[in-house]
């Protein structure tokens, strides 16, 4: 990860992070880990907007919706 990233402090770190080519191969797969596992799956998580964007799915949990939030808050706190 380093030699492609380095200029990045995530660079030597640690993530399980899963992107997928389009909304709805992510969609699946995301909600097959979330069934399948004992992790918790948080998104979508949309990236490269110039303020930010935060979506729902219809059929949210509380918890999806409160983790959703959190991720919201800060956001907006380390835009300022």
């Amino acid at each position: 990860m380093q030699d492609f990233f380095s200029f990045s402090e995530l660079a030597l770190k640690e993530c399980l992070t899963l992107i997928f080519p389009t909304l709805s191969a992510g969609n699946i797969a995301y909600k097959l880990v979330q069934e399948m596992s004992d992790l918790e799956a948080i998104g979508p998580i949309l990236l490269g907007m110039k303020k930010p964007v935060h979506v729902l799915q219809i059929g949210s949990s509380v918890r999806e919706i409160l983790n959703m939030i959190t991720i919201a808050v800060a956001d907006v706190q380390t835009r300022k």
